[in-house]
């Protein structure tokens, strides 16, 4: 990981140290920076093939050569689940950034301009916002095709329509400080003062929406797995693994304990980040 050095007393040192002093978004950003560490190191931390059967060790519990057990198939659970953390995190933040590419213009050309744009931005908007996201994202997968890229595109265009909201009301808080009016005085175009004046103050905002979008991203790529229409077996996938051991769940519990629990705990590692990424940004914090 790369360490963000900061002066004392500039901002970022504020910030940085105010998140140290927040519990629980430490422990997030532990939790968090963990789960992004065995997703990139998969290959090595995996003690087996994630799709190799062994029919002599079918639904082995936990112990030595199977820390976590085996599958109906007598596949390795941890290498499963580690590969799942992956298509997660993946998923996770691939889906987000979609989400931003999209969200980030509309909502500052809608926010900036206004008038007839905006309400048709804000129309279009209000109208996504009334299906529930898993139920976006359910049906937006269900016609893109199911694929561990179809699932990404599905949820972050799920997730688009919370962030271009979000983006259109800083958008509009930023659009009457003096430092914008000064920029279009000086005669500076629309598209330079969003750039320069008005992204760059939406971040601290927009951080917070990514911290806390990722879980829903995580979900949705489970769920979505869970259903059939996000990755397909027998690529490994949190989800994937928790539909296939319904039927064994009462003589193989493991089966479902560990997918859940990693689920639980990558949803909950992110919302506490994003909760104190949120104390920490804020300018009334105490320094």
């Amino acid at each position: 990981m790369t360490a963000v050095v900061a002066l004392p007393g500039t901002r970022s040192h504020r910030v940085a140290r105010r998140l140290l002093r927040h519990r629980t978004g430490v422990l997030g950003l532990v939790l968090s920076a963990v789960l992004v560490l065995v997703a990139i190191a998969v290959p090595v931390l995996a003690p087996a093939d994630p799709a190799a059967v062994d029919f002599d060790h079918v639904l082995a519990q936990p112990g030595p050569g199977a820390w976590l057990g085996t599958d109906e198939l007598g596949r390795d659970q941890l290498s499963r689940v580690l590969h799942g953390v992956r298509a997660s995190m993946i998923v996770g933040v691939l889906a987000v950034l979609l989400a931003l590419l999209v969200a980030v213009p509309l909502g500052m050309i809608a926010g900036y301009y206004r008038g007839w744009l905006d309400a048709v931005v804000s129309r279009i908007t209000d109208v996504l916002l009334a299906f529930p996201f898993l139920v976006l994202a359910v049906g937006l997968s269900a016609v893109l095709g199911a694929s561990l890229v179809n699932a990404a595109i599905a949820i972050s265009l799920s997730l688009a329509p919370n962030l271009i909201r979000v983006v259109r009301g800083e958008t509009l808080r930023l659009v009457g400080e003096s430092y914008v009016e000064a920029a279009v005085a000086a005669g500076a175009s629309g598209a330079t003062v969003m750039v320069r004046h008005i992204l760059p103050n939406a971040v601290n905002a927009l951080l917070v929406q990514i911290t806390v979008n990722i879980p829903q991203a995580i979900i949705g790529e489970s769920l979505l797995s869970f259903l059939g229409l996000g990755v397909q077996p027998p690529a490994p996938s949190l989800g994937v693994m928790l539909s296939s051991a319904q039927t064994y769940f009462a003589q193989a519990p493991w089966l479902v304990f560990w997918p859940g629990l990693t689920i639980v705990l990558a949803t909950l590692a992110f919302n506490l980040l994003g909760d104190g990424l949120r104390d920490a940004l804020d300018p009334k914090g105490h320094r």
